[in-house]
Parts: C-alpha cells; structure tokens; sequence
C-alpha cells in the first residue's frame, strides 16, 4: 500500500475508535451529561466521515469485514477490542462498564449490552469472529463473561501492517524467482495458470501435484504461477506439519484464514517425506482442508482423496536448456571462456538453480594471480553441487589409483578403457547422433567385474573415477537390502535418485548378494525378491551415470540379469610376472626400500589385495625398527597374512627371502 493509504488508514481507524468511544461513554454517562456527549458524538461522526471519504480504496477494516462476511455487530466487536490495544485509557472504560475494577476489557456481554444490532449468532462457534479466530476469548466464568481480544495477525492487517501470522511464520518460507523458467518448465507453469484461471470461476480449485525428483524446479515453476496468477506463494515442509489433530485443525484454519489475508498459495514440499502412517494421515488431512489452490510437489504420486488432483510430471531441463542456461551463466563469470559447456552438461544433469550455483561456487575458486583452468574449476563444481547425499546406503571412495597401480592383461584393461569412453561420450552418440532417440531403453552404462577377492576389482573401479573425474560411491548392501516387503526397492530409488544428477559411479561390491539367480516362486517373498532384482535392472539401463558390479562367483549371477549388463570383465588371479609387477608398484615413492627382489616375491602366491596388506604391514614393522623396508620385514607381514588366511608359507615361495 501507498504511504498515502498509509496515512488515511491510521486516520479513519482512529475515527472509527472515537466513534465507538463516544458511544461507551454515553452508556455510562449520568442523564446530565448525555445532550454534551451526545454532541460531541456528531462531531466524531463527521470527523470519521471525512477519514473515509479521504480513503483511495478500502480501508483495512472495512477489506476485513468483506473478505470474512462480517456484520456491523462483528465490526463493533473487533473495534472494541482494538481500542484497548490503541489507547490503554479504554481499560477504565471497560471496568466502569462491567462494574468491576479488575474487568477492564471487552467481552461479549458488553458487546451485547452497548453496541447496536446486537446479535447472538455472532458468538457462535460457527460464526466469523470465532471461526476464522479473529478474536480469542480468555478465561472466564461464562462466555459472556470471557475477556477478549483481538488476534495479534488480524490487528497488525487491520492496522494495515503487512506481516504474516507469527504461527506460520516459524515453519514456512517465501517462495522466490531466481532467473527465468527454461522453456519446457515456462509450459508447464502457463498450463497450471490456466487451469486455475478457468477452475476459479466454478469455485472448484484443484490439488496442482508436481512429482518428480527435481525440487528446485518444482519450486520455481509454482512460484512463477503464483506471479503470473499475482498470488503469493509460501512453502512449508512436510517434516512442520503436526500430528497432534487439534494441532493440525489449528494449522489449517491459521492457513485458509492466511490465504484470504494475503492471497497466498501454500506449496506444500513433501520431497523428502517419510512413509510413516501418521504422517500420510496428517498430509490427507491438510490437503482436503484447505479448499483454496493448493500445490503438492512429491518424488512419487500422492493417492488423492475427495478433491480433484491435476499432476504434472517435472523433469530437469533437457539438454538444450541445460546448455543455455550454462551459456547465460558462464557469460557472467567469464564471457572468455571458450571451453565446452556440451562437456559439463552431458555428464552433470542439472537443474537452472544448480547450474548458476556451480558457476557462484567456480567462483569462489578462481584465483585472479593464477592461471585458471576454469573448465575443471567447473567441472569439480559440478562435482561438488551434485554429489548425492548417501552418507546412510554408500560409501564415498576418494579415488587416488591410476592406470600405472592397475596391473592386469590388456585385453581386461582395454574393456576398462572401452568403459571409459562409454561415459565420456555417451551424449556425443545418444544426441548429436541419434542413437537415443532411435532406441531409448538400455541406454545406461552396466559394468560386471568379476573374480576372487584382491584381483582389483575395487581398485578397477577407483582408477575409472580417476580417469572421467566422478565421485565413487560403494553401496551398503547391508543397508540396501531388507527383510521388509518394499523397502529394498525404495533403498534402491534412493541411491539411483540421489546419484543420478551428477553421474556418480556407482559400485555394488559383492552385487551375487543382492543380484543372484531369480528364485522359483514358492512364496509371497521369493515373488517379492524377484521384483527387487526386475527394479534395479529397470534402474540399471535408465541410469545416465556408470554401474559397476562386483562378484567373487560369477555364475551366482543370473544368465537373464547378465544379458542386460553391457561390459562383463574377468579379472584372472595374477600369475608370477603380473605379481612381481604389482609388488614393484605397491610401494609409494617416498617409502625407503633395500634390496627388495621382486622376482622372489611375486613368487608368493597370493592376490593384489593381500601383496597390498603384506606391504602395509611390511612398511610397518621397518618403521618401527628405525629401518628401510627390506626383505625380512615383507617376509614377517607374509607369516602374519598367510595366519589370517590359514595357509602356510611353502619354501618354494620364501626361499632365498633372507
């Protein structure tokens, strides 16, 4: 409002309380002093006459009593309780008229009493003042008897202070425009403003439900329909809302009451809500409730209930979009940047919020004294902005393996290198030529590395996020897999969700436990396990990202699920040569060596990952004597590593040692 407005508002509430006042004071004047007061009451009432005919629009008040149906009682009601909060000498007032000094408010009795048209039905329960809690009512010996007072949200609207309700106000949000809509989401919000715009006129006002993994779009796409349909939008979480029912009762008549205040919209945000019974309830609730424009925005489809419910599915932004939205934001940070952008976006899939927030973060990270490469200050933004949040299901691995720590045959490194180049240039084939679009399914890229255990399947998978420059995450199957109908399923979404936006490799580590041959269906779990093993194939080809797959068996792995996996890779035990090579790499350089022969130690019949743990504790032992790594200290961590495994050294393999 203007300040103008500002101004006349004050003036004609003011009148109006000095009308009231005059009215008070009258009733409880002696017969002598009424021709004065009623005097005095004509010159109020043509000040206040003047206050509103100096009015541009509504005043406050008046706008109140419109938008709620209030009568000229329910008018009188509110200004009486409004008075004692303007001018405290109105307790004085209150008191001589309830004839006790210690009830010095206003109360429905008095109302009733001293104001005109007095009406019963405006106490009741079901009547404005009190349904949409413009008043409360304080403790007392009967309703009539009750102090009143005005709620706080109302007097501050009524004095024309823009300010939402201190109850909601703790667990909601504004919801703000941070650069335009890409094309795809401008659509969607356009559709949304129109089925409003039509519904409003038959008064029936659908659930708008956004599904879909991508909350930032979501948000901004309901926070520009709120602008093009000049409604507010104010967002709440699922985790705010309460259990309790009268909790929950008062929420919902607080937020119907809001929207008619303020002509807001409530963005519901149950993106990261838990399947738990009560709090489903409570959600249902709410949205049958609250019988103005409301938006839903969910991962999955919410079961709607009486109201009518318009979903709309939102993606990320494809990669045109992406592209352009890179191109605008880069133009700020660097307009000479010449590096490509098809790079970025054809590994990170990112929403318009993400991408400026990697450019913001890129940066921070910018040295101006330095030479930048910014195309990887870039990238490990990307990195950085779209690493999932699995700290629960997986384990971040820093990968610090090369292709020099991998000593395998060349036909296995060059299937891992094959990978690779699948990763690298996958948009390059889906999109620019057309493979995707020709055949959309199996598109996601599979790997299965198999042998016995410390053949370097994990350090395999370590030196492929080295080489394309992705976060590593191994799965928990642990935690992934449960005896509870479903929830394997929904641990699976989770990390395939979490993961997807920036590519991470994923690593299923000892995958036959979760992956094995489908079961003859015998019972309602077996049919159950064998739709978790159809789910994470169906997740497997959809993943724009790499999955690696581990197993010491591989015929545990079933023939059907092994058709769908794009790469297979044996890794073989290493012969004699192969584990001298890895013995002369196990050692970093900075480790002090003497008279290591390689020859007789690849002679020790053992994997990668027990040379690794010999060599670990090797180093160990000749630390603690004050000494460079030597032969007898390697041969002592063989002794301790061969106990562990239960065998014995042969003398064919440590003879000559020391």
């Amino acid at each position: 409002m203007s300040t103008n407005w500002d101004i006349t508002n004050h003036n004609y509430l003011s009148a109006a309380v000095e009308v009231l006042r005059n009215r008070l004071e009258c009733y409880a004047a002696p017969v002598e002093q009424q021709l004065e007061l009623q005097a005095q009451g004509v010159d109020r009432q043509q000040a206040f006459e003047a206050t509103a005919a100096a009015l541009t629009s509504l005043s406050a008040l008046d706008r109140l009593c419109q938008l709620f149906n209030l009568s000229s009682f329910d008018r009188d009601v509110l200004l009486l309780c409004v008075a004692i909060e303007l001018h405290t000498d109105f307790a004085n007032l209150f008191a001589m008229l309830n004839g006790n000094t210690q009830a010095n408010y206003p109360t429905f009795g008095l109302a009733l009493l001293v104001l005109a048209d007095p009406d019963w039905k405006s106490i009741a329960p079901n009547a404005p003042l009190r349904y949409w809690r413009l008043i409360e009512i304080g403790p007392g010996t009967a309703l009539t008897l009750s102090p009143l007072k005005i709620d706080e949200r109302i007097l501050h609207y009524i004095l024309g202070t823009a300010s939402l309700d201190a109850r909601l106000a703790s667990m909601v949000e504004p919801l703000t425009i941070d650069g335009d809509l890409v094309p795809s989401h401008q659509i969607l919000a356009e559709q949304i403003a129109a089925i409003w715009q039509q519904q409003s006129r038959t008064k029936i006002l659908p659930v708008v439900q956004l599904s879909g993994a991508e909350a930032a779009s979501k948000k901004a796409i309901a926070a520009t329909v709120c602008q093009m349909c000049n409604l507010r939008s104010i967002a709440i979480p699922v985790q705010a809302i309460p259990l309790a029912t009268d909790e929950l009762d008062t929420l919902i008549r607080l937020w119907d009451r809001e929207t008619i205040l303020s002509n807001s919209i409530l963005f519901l945000d149950c993106d990261d809500m838990d399947a738990d019974l009560p709090r489903t309830r409570a959600i249902s609730r709410l949205v049958q409730s609250i019988d103005r424009c409301l938006f839903v925005a969910s991962r999955e489809r919410l079961r709607g209930g009486q109201r009518p419910v318009v979903n709309f599915d939102v993606a990320l932004p494809h990669f045109a979009e992406q592209s352009q939205v890179w191109h605008q934001s880069i133009a700020q940070l660097a307009p000479e940047f010449t590096g490509s952008i098809d790079k970025l976006v054809s590994q990170f899939n990112l929403s318009p919020d993400t991408i400026r927030a990697a450019c913001t973060e890129a940066a921070g990270h910018l040295h101006p004294n330095l030479e930048n490469d910014l195309g990887k200050v870039l990238w490990d933004a990307c990195r950085w902005q779209a690493r999932p949040r699995l700290d629960e299901l997986a384990q971040q691995i820093p990968p610090s393996a090369d292709w020099e720590n991998l000593v395998l045959p060349d036909s296995q490194r060059e299937i891992l290198r094959e990978v690779a180049a699948h990763v690298r240039q996958r948009v390059t084939v889906y999109q620019t030529w057309g493979f995707g679009a020709k055949n959309s399914r199996g598109l996601g890229i599979s790997a299965l590395f198999s042998g016995s255990s410390g053949t370097g399947k994990t350090l395999a998978a370590e030196v492929l996020a080295q080489e394309l420059r992705l976060d590593l995450y191994r799965i928990d199957l642990s935690s992934v897999v449960s005896k509870y109908i479903g929830e394997t399923e929904k641990n699976l979404r989770r990390v395939f969700d979490a993961a997807e936006y920036g590519g991470a490799i994923l690593l299923f580590d000892e995958a036959d436990a979760l992956f094995g041959k489908r079961s003859e269906v015998k019972d309602a779990r077996d049919r159950y396990a064998n739709i978790e093993v159809s789910y994470l194939l169906q997740r497997m080809e959809a993943y724009p990202g790499l999955a690696i797959l581990t197993t010491n068996l591989k015929s545990a792995i079933d023939p059907a699920f092994l058709r769908r996996i794009r790469f297979v890779t044996q890794f073989p035990f290493p012969d004699a040569a192969q584990r001298s090579e890895i013995w002369r790499r196990i050692f970093p350089h900075d480790t002090p060596t003497k008279n290591l022969d390689f020859v007789k130690l690849g002679r020790l019949n053992v994997a990668g990952g027990n040379i690794r743990n010999i060599a670990l504790n090797g180093a160990f032992l000749a630390a603690d004597q004050a000494e460079p790594v030597q032969m007898k200290h390697l041969l002592r961590a063989a002794q301790t590593e061969y106990s562990k495994l239960e065998k014995s050294l042969t003398e064919a393999e440590v003879g000559g040692w020391v």
